[in-house]
């Protein structure tokens, strides 16, 4: 179950930080655990396989599962209280994400599925959010534009995310540390 989840961690930081602890908890170190020949180890189909079963499933962990946006916001309607709707639709769009992630965006990553796979994220994925934390933020203002009657242009606001990873990366590249140079002689 440990390789499978580990397999389905995409973003480095979080694989590091899930390798970190389980090379450095007493209770999950080598010692402890199972030798490497008596752990099943998990093919891609395997995973394939597991990810196709979540995606059709309409309950996950006694979850309800949204099946699209429009599911997900009627899903979030039903869950958020009238008083809460009205604190969330006062505030301004791009502060959203950051009031609202670490509660509710979390909730949604976690009860939702997003990392192990679920009609919902599916969906996200299909429409060209990838990351599990954007995925979240997306519904966060969707949810948000709803509540203040602004349309949700699905496609356009995929492609807001999809910048917005690109931008990072570049910056990313740009503002790197280079740690080692190797110049090579050509024949």
């Amino acid at each position: 179950m440990i390789k499978l989840a580990l397999h389905l961690i995409k973003q480095p930081v979080l694989y590091t930080i899930c390798m970190f602890c389980l090379t450095n908890m007493p209770f999950l170190s080598a010692q402890s655990a199972p030798a490497e020949a008596d752990t099943p180890a998990f093919t891609e189909s395997e995973i394939n396989r597991e990810y196709q079963e979540r995606i059709k499933k309409d309950r996950i962990g006694g979850v309800y599962i949204p099946k699209n946006l429009d599911d997900a916001i009627t899903e979030l309607d039903k869950k958020i209280e009238p008083a809460s709707r009205l604190k969330i639709k006062a505030l301004p769009e791009d502060s959203v994400c950051a009031v609202l992630h670490f509660r509710l965006g979390q909730w949604m990553i976690s009860g939702w599925s997003f990392y192990e796979g679920s009609r919902i994220s599916h969906y996200l994925k299909s429409a060209g959010v990838t990351y599990p934390d954007d995925m979240a933020d997306f519904l966060l203002i969707a949810y948000h534009r709803k509540l203040n009657g602004i349309p949700v242009n699905i496609r356009d606001l995929a492609t807001e995310f999809k910048n917005k990873r690109k931008r990072e990366h570049q910056d990313r590249i740009k503002n790197g540390t280079v740690i080692s140079e190797t110049v090579r002689k050509r024949n």
